[in-house]
């Protein structure tokens, strides 16, 4: 049997096949998903679901009778162990092979191991997958526990503030000076700082995790001599591109799976599309991988007509969104370019009711929206255009948005 094959249960691999079948495709579908669950997004698993406001529904793309009526063959707890281009063939854990006419490659990435003494206690938790959003719901839900986070990036300042909310006691341990200094810069990262502290999050940064400690499960975790006590403890320190299929295929990778504008692999008839494809960019003009949600959501498509045929980029302006406490807030940019950009700050920052603009000379590289809404739509099309923009005219409340992006 040849067809569409989809490797991966997460929302590239959803969206991809849910537009194979839109776009008129009738041909097989066959879609690996390495999890028991049909494919799924993650955002909720930090948010919404963790926080038990939102079910399953807001968090599995579709129903077992949709793929059923859709003709699209969905094998669950079911992973590929090799891949084969020149044959065209992909072998799987069940021991039966599967041919193609197109493969896309969308495996996504692991959580990054913490190589400390402790770190595989019971106890200790990554969140990744469903399950693992499953299990600390299980133990947060009812509040009145001790959580220790190891990192504090955005999985991690978004589990403190939903485990906070459930009126659990939180703890973030942070090597480096400033949380989401990294992707934000120490400004804006120092705006999330202030948020988890005016929370009660006890948040301690420039500190070096030496072990997790515990015999049967974990109890604590020990930081430059001192023992903080733990009911549970999630490491979040950062992902890693699950690259080993396309590794051992011969497909060229360089920190992911390296792609043209198209999604398309070194390898004939092999496609990737999200957190694991290293894609060129035709706006920024080199290669990007992005580890969030809308570029999964947008990859998908864009690689499922490719497969079909037809001319198609991915050449949207890198999204992200994320719910902590009070604060709402929308990100659109490069960030290569925002690395060492100038901030210019539209709106009240101490009330966290502002626009955050990254600038390289004129131009806007980078948005971010906190607490201000419908305005993502101009921050992208200021970021896509490049046109030259007056900083002060940015900065000015008085001066329409609307009217800097479009002249």
């Amino acid at each position: 049997m040849a067809g569409m094959v989809i490797i991966g249960g997460g929302l590239a691999a959803g969206t991809a096949a849910e537009t194979l079948r839109s776009e008129g495709y009738e041909g097989d579908i066959t879609v690996i998903a390495d999890e028991a669950h049909t494919p799924y997004q993650r955002p909720p698993l930090s948010k919404g679901f963790l926080k038990g406001d939102e079910g399953l529904d807001a968090v599995i793309l579709h129903s077992d009778d949709w793929y059923r009526e859709q003709s699209i063959d969905v094998r669950t707890a079911t992973s590929a162990t090799a891949i084969h281009p020149d044959a065209h063939t992909v072998d799987l854990s069940d021991g039966t092979s599967l041919g193609y006419d197109k493969l896309l490659l969308a495996t996504g990435s692991s959580p990054r191991v913490l190589p400390i003494a402790g770190h595989d206690l019971p106890g200790v938790h990554m969140l990744r997958r469903l399950d693992d959003s499953e299990a600390l719901k299980a133990q947060l839900s009812g509040g009145g526990k001790k959580l220790v986070l190891i990192g504090s990036g955005w999985i991690g300042m978004e589990v403190a503030a939903t485990a906070r909310q459930l009126g659990n006691d939180v703890v973030i341990l942070e090597r480096d000076p400033i949380p989401l200094a990294v992707a934000l810069g120490d400004d804006m990262g120092t705006v999330f700082r202030k948020l988890h502290e005016e929370n009660g999050v006890d948040l301690r940064t420039s500190v070096n995790v030496e072990r997790i400690e515990g015999t049967d499960r974990a109890t604590g975790v020990v930081v430059d001599g001192e023992t903080v006590p733990a009911d549970l403890v999630l490491i979040g320190v950062g992902a890693i591109p699950r690259t080993e299929l396309a590794e051992d295929a011969g497909i060229d990778v360089d920190h992911g799976i390296l792609t043209d504008a198209s999604l398309r692999t070194s390898a004939p008839d092999v496609l990737a599309a999200g957190d694991v494809a290293n894609a060129m960019h035709p706006v920024l003009g080199q290669r990007l991988r992005s580890e969030h949600w809308a570029n999964a959501l947008n990859a998908g498509p864009v690689a499922a007509k490719v497969m079909l045929g037809q001319q198609a980029e991915h050449d949207m302006i890198p999204y992200f969104y994320t719910d902590q406490f009070d604060l709402g807030m929308e990100l659109s940019g490069f960030p290569p370019l925002m690395k060492d950009a100038e901030l210019v700050i539209r709106g009240d920052l101490e009330k966290r009711e502002f626009i955050a603009f990254w600038m390289q000379g004129a131009r806007v590289v980078g948005g971010m929206n906190v607490n201000v809404w419908d305005v993502n739509e101009t921050v992208q099309k200021l970021v896509r255009s490049g046109a030259g923009v007056d900083p002060r005219a940015l900065a000015d409340t008085t001066v329409d948005l609307d009217g800097l992006a479009t002249a």
